[in-house]
């Protein structure tokens, strides 16, 4: 199973949800909120405990193969998970990681500013809800 980890209140992250829900034809992709309890039992399971992603939270974590991708790797491996077109936003793995994941946390630190939040995790309809763990 390929999990998407993401901030449930974030506006700009559950458009990047519903964004992949309408490219991702073959159903590939499962979603939690990282404030469920299944999205804080994945991150139990790869070593993270509640009060640190609490304390900087993500907004996009991404599980494939047992392995957590978190950042920009996160992002990027995303939009070669979802293929076609999108696969040529992999050409990003090029810049260094470390410019990567600072634009990526420079954007992870406004996105409430720029995009608001909500006051609870936004639902999926009830098609979608299988998808959500």
């Amino acid at each position: 199973m390929t999990l998407i980890l993401f901030d449930g209140v974030c506006n700009l992250c559950s458009g990047f949800v519903q964004f992949i829900i309408q490219h991702d034809a073959a159903s590939r992709f499962r979603f939690a909120a990282l404030q469920s309890a299944a999205g804080q039992a994945v991150l139990a399971a790869h070593g993270f405990d509640a009060a640190t992603i609490a304390a900087e939270p993500e907004s996009v974590l991404l599980e494939l193969n047992g392995r957590l991708y978190s950042h920009s790797d996160a992002v990027l491996r995303i939009a070669r998970e979802l293929g076609g077109p999108w696969r040529l936003l992999g050409v990003g793995r090029l810049l260094p990681r470390t410019w990567r994941d600072a634009a990526y946390r420079f954007v992870a630190r406004h996105r409430y500013r720029w995009f608001g939040r909500q006051e609870s995790c936004w639902l999926p309809t009830p098609e979608l809800k299988a998808r959500f763990l």
